[in-house]
């Protein structure tokens, strides 16, 4: 299911409309990714669960020469499902 497919469900099961399931979606993902961005945690209690992890800086090999390099620390993002995500996924 793409995201336009997903705001027809959502209108359709609501009674709202495609215009405004799309703006609510629009600002749920805005407040994500600031949050996320800012260290912190988001939970859905029983759906799921995001968080921004971090990475230890490392060293990597350039694949096409062979060569040792440094990969820099960096973030990551880890997403948990929860129980009710977990107990729909397992009935089928």
């Amino acid at each position: 299911m793409n995201r336009s497919e997903l705001v027809a469900a959502v209108a359709e099961k609501s009674g709202n409309s495609q215009t405004a399931v799309n703006g609510v979606l629009d600002a749920v993902f805005d407040i994500f990714a600031t949050s996320v961005a800012n260290g912190e945690k988001i939970t859905i209690p029983g759906w799921l669960a995001v968080e921004r992890t971090d990475r230890a800086a490392r060293q990597g090999r350039n694949p096409q020469t062979g060569e040792t390099i440094q990969i820099p620390a960096g973030h990551s993002v880890k997403l948990t499902a929860g129980s009710k995500l977990k107990a729909a996924v397992s009935k089928k």
